[in-house]
């Protein structure tokens, strides 16, 4: 008989199982059940089933863009955005980060995956508005854009599959410079999408995606962060709150000078021990796996039976 002490924390773990057991099998396509033990998305999963739970938009991982008709005004005007995004390029702005200062995108910079913010929750850009000013005005038109950026993948460049671990954004692709070509293409749940200059689509990226370029040519992509539609206002409020004060702390920078949420800041440190584990990894596996898991026990340990 479990201690009345103790139950509370037993049916907050048995919540957590279950949200993360949601998350794990929804859709058709997904981690390996040891990666996705400790994937960010599973920590996020009871935050994460609200959302899928209130959506005011099915739960499927392809959505109709005729259902957002406020980002028309982003594909009639796709020919702009694109000026301003080639301009970019050739000045070298779209760019890897040169410092442990972008956890959200660290791991895609190894791929040749390459990013210039636009808009990042409450953050200023400075260098976004300088930069590309047409793009900003036409972004700020659009108050359920969160987050955006112009986004770069090279020939031979590849994002391995992963879930993004907020479920209270929609993902927007436009295509602005594609090989306009079936090899360049990005799967979600297991099915291909291939970009096209001044096409769109909408996807919910809390399903498994990867992306390939084995096309000849780059692909430029006008990425978005658009809020998830919800079916009331405290649905509402509760998104609203934790994109605010959770995601808005992962905000990073173009140029040195521009604001870098703590998220950021304290990554440097963090991919610091990353790196000893990394290097622990590569010299014993089986003691690595050990390691992590009896850390990861530990903690399961200490938050629900202590």
């Amino acid at each position: 008989m479990i201690d009345a002490a103790f139950a509370p924390k037993f049916l907050f773990l048995y919540g957590f199982i279950a949200t993360a057991l949601i998350v794990h099998y929804r859709g058709n396509a997904r981690l390996s059940f040891t990666r996705q033990l400790t994937d960010h998305s599973t920590f996020l999963a009871p935050f994460n089933c609200l959302l899928y739970l209130f959506s005011a938009v099915p739960n499927r991982p392809v959505l109709e863009v005729d259902d957002f008709p406020e980002l028309k005004i982003l594909s009639d005007n796709w020919e702009t955005i694109r000026d301003e995004a080639v301009a970019l390029r050739q000045e070298g702005a779209i760019r890897a980060s040169d410092s442990y200062d972008d956890l959200g995108f660290n791991s895609f910079f190894k791929t040749g995956w390459t990013r210039f913010y636009l808009k990042w929750y409450e953050g200023e850009l400075p260098s976004a508005r300088t930069g590309c000013p047409k793009t900003v005005a036409l972004l700020q038109q659009i108050p359920g854009i969160h987050g955006a950026m112009f986004a770069s993948l090279p020939p031979s460049g590849s994002l391995v599959a992963h879930r993004d671990p907020y479920a209270g954004s929609l993902r927007y692709h436009l295509g602005l410079v594609t090989p306009n070509d079936d090899r360049c293409r990005i799967y979600i749940d297991g099915e291909p999408y291939s970009w096209r200059d001044g096409e769109g689509i909408v996807f919910d990226e809390t399903y498994i995606h990867k992306a390939i370029n084995d096309a000849d040519t780059d692909r430029i992509i006008l990425f978005c962060d658009i809020e998830r539609p919800m079916r009331n206002r405290a649905a509402r409020a509760y998104n609203r709150f934790f994109s605010k004060y959770l995601i808005g702390l992962s905000a990073t920078k173009n140029v040195p000078g521009e604001h870098v949420g703590a998220l950021n800041r304290g990554f440097k440190y963090v991919y610091a021990v990353r790196r000893k584990a990394k290097a622990l990894k590569a010299y014993n596996r089986r003691l690595y796996y050990a390691l992590k898991y009896a850390l990861f026990g530990g903690v399961l340990y200490w938050i629900f039976l202590t």
